[in-house]
């Protein structure tokens, strides 16, 4: 799978998300202060990191940030792309499951490395539920994105 990953900040959790994507056979691309050159601010990196998202370049991405806020409200604003913010891996198999999110977003303040292994696990194992109220769900959030693109 081709997944994007953003952070602000070189942190040791960023760097063990990137280790951690490529050893379960992920093609990355990173953005941020994960790649020399790139600009680091959270708003500029987590929005390539989801436009690689929306415009097929990547699966899936993962945009960090030191609460995980910004990072997933930046996200979140590139139409087709629903970012989830996951402390835990119960979060991260719901927001696969019932909102059939496709943008992780973590905070570096309060992401462990085991704790980020259980959130990779949890999101990788989901699956979006088909269940008819979930797709509706799902089906109404991407009606918001067109409508406000033609706003």
């Amino acid at each position: 799978m081709r997944i994007s990953v953003s952070s602000d900040m070189d942190e040791p959790v960023a760097r063990a998300l990137v280790d951690a994507l490529r050893e379960r056979g992920h093609e990355v691309r990173a953005h941020g202060a994960l790649s020399p050159g790139d600009d680091p601010q959270w708003a500029v990196c987590s929005e390539a990191a989801a436009r690689d998202v929306a415009e097929g370049r990547a699966d899936q991405a993962v945009v960090c940030c030191w609460t995980g806020t910004g990072a997933s409200i930046a996200a979140n604003k590139v139409p087709g792309v629903r970012a989830a913010l996951c402390t835990d891996a119960y979060t991260a198999d719901g927001a696969r499951r019932w909102n059939d999110a496709n943008v992780l977003a973590l905070s570096l303040r309060l992401t462990s490395v085991p704790v980020l292994q259980e959130i990779l696990d949890a999101w990788f194992a989901g699956r979006p539920s088909d269940d008819p109220e979930d797709r509706a769900n799902v089906e109404r959030t991407t009606r918001l994105d067109r409508e406000r693109t033609r706003a």
